[in-house]
C-alpha cells in the first residue's frame, strides 16, 4: 500500500501488526539548493537510497530541491514541523532565535576549521542543544568546513581591509562576526548571493569554499581571504530533519531503518564528505584566476580577537536568556577537541 505523499497523515495505530509490518510509505524532502548542489547529489540523494535499500524498499523518497514544493527557505523548518513536508534539509540559521544553543558550534573558536570534527560532535554531544529540536525529529546534524571572505574587488591582506565593505552573512553569529571585523553585515540566502554580488548589493561574503561551483561565484570572486593552518571564522549549522508524527508513525522496524541511518551512525562519514566538497571550489577559484590568501600569524592576530569578542558576546546573551553560555562553550569546544582526535 502506497500512503501518499505526506506520510504524517498515515494513520498506523489503525491497522494491524501485520499490516503495520508490511506497509510502505513514500516520505517528501524539501531543501533549497540546487539539483547540481553536493548537498543534493553527493548527500541527500545517497542517503535516501539507502534507506530504501535498507528497508527492503518499504520506504521510498520524492525530492524536491530548489524550493520547488514553494516557500522560502527561512520557512523550510516551519514546514517540516508542520508536516507540510516529511523530511527537510536547512540551515539552522535561516530561522534565527529558534537554536540559541545549537549556535554554539557555529562560533569561530570553537568551530576550527574541520567539518569531520564538528559534525561528529554536533551528533556525539546532541544531549547538549536537543531542547532546541523538541518539536522535530532530527536525522543528522552537520557543518561545513567554515567560513571565509570572498571579495569582488578588494583584497583583505589585513583587518583593516575588510572595514566598511558589505558582506553577505550565513547567520546571526557570522554577523557578528562581520561586525567585529568592522564590516557590515548584509542577510540572504546563499541561492541569492550571486545576484547580489553581480549587482554590487554586497562586496562579498562570508562563506565557503564548497559552495562556489553551485552557484558560480568563481565568475564574480577575485579574491578570498582565511586564517592559517585550516582554521576558519565559525561555521554554520545544517540539519536533516523529519517531521516528529511521520517517524513516530512508522512501525518499529522502520523507525530502526531511520535510526540506523542517523546521528553518530553517519556523522564521520557526512563530515568528511564536505570537507571533500570544499576542494570544487578551490579548483573553480583557482582555474578562474582568483587569488587565494592565507593570513599569516600576525595578520590573523586581530581577526581572532574579533572572534573572541564574538564569542563572549554570545555567552552574555545566551546567559541573560538563562541559558548556560560559558558551559555551552567549554562543552562544545571539549565535543569538537575529541571527535578531532
Amino acid at each position: 500500500m502506497r500512503l501518499g505523499r505526506f506520510a504524517s497523515l498515515v494513520a498506523a495505530a489503525f491497522l494491524s501488526a501485520q499490516q503495520a509490518a508490511a506497509q510502505e510509505v513514500t516520505f517528501v524532502v524539501h531543501h533549497f539548493l540546487a539539483p547540481v548542489a553536493n548537498a543534493h547529489k553527493a548527500m541527500i540523494v545517497p542517503w535516501t537510497e539507502k534507506v530504501t535499500a535498507e528497508s527492503g524498499g518499504r520506504i521510498a523518497f520524492e525530492i524536491f530541491p530548489a524550493m520547488s514544493l514553494g516557500g522560502k527557505p527561512a520557512e523550510l523548518y516551519g514546514q517540516v514541523r508542520d508536516g507540510t513536508a516529511d523530511i527537510v534539509w536547512t540551515l539552522l540559521g535561516y530561522t534565527p532565535g529558534v537554536f540559541p544553543r545549537a549556535e554554539v558550534f557555529e562560533l569561530p573558536t570553537v568551530h576550527t576549521g574541520s567539518a569531520t570534527a564538528t559534525t561528529i560532535a554536533l551528533n556525539a554531544a546532541f544531549d547538549l542543544i536537543a531542547e532546541d529540536f523538541r518539536e522535530v525529529k532530527v536525522i543528522f546534524l552537520h557543518s561545513h568546513d567554515g567560513n571565509l571572505i570572498q571579495t569582488a574587488a578588494r583584497p583583505v591582506r589585513a583587518i583593516e581591509d575588510v572595514r566598511g565593505l558589505k558582506l553577505r552573512t550565513p547567520s546571526r553569529t557570522g554577523a557578528w562576526v562581520i561586525e567585529a571585523m568592522g564590516a557590515e553585515p548584509v542577510a540572504m540566502p546563499v541561492t541569492a548571493l550571486s545576484e547580489a554580488m553581480a549587482r554590487g548589493t554586497v562586496d562579498g561574503a562570508m562563506t565557503t569554499l564548497e559552495v562556489v561551483p553551485s552557484i558560480k561565484l568563481e565568475e564574480l570572486v577575485r579574491h578570498t581571504t582565511e586564517p592559517p593552518e585550516g582554521d576558519r571564522m565559525g561555521t554554520s549549522v545544517f540539519m536533516l530533519a523529519m517531521n516528529r508524527d511521520a517517524y513516530e508513525a512508522l512501525p518499529a522496524d522502520l523507525r530502526a531503518v531511520i535510526d540506523a541511518n542517523s546521528g553518530v551512525n553517519v556523522a564521520a562519514g557526512i563530515g568528511a564528505q564536505w570537507e571533500g566538497f570544499e576542494q570544487g571550489g578551490i579548483d573553480a577559484l583557482a582555474a578562474a584566476g582568483a587569488e587565494r590568501i592565507i593570513l599569516d600569524e600576525a595578520a590573523a592576530a586581530p581577526f581572532r580577537a574579533a572572534s573572541e569578542a564574538v564569542v563572549a558576546r554570545w555567552i552574555a546573551e545566551v546567559t541573560a536568556a538563562g541559558i548556560d553560555g560559558q558551559g555551552l562553550v567549554d562543552a562544545a569546544r571539549a565535543a569538537v577537541a575529541a571527535a578531532a582526535r
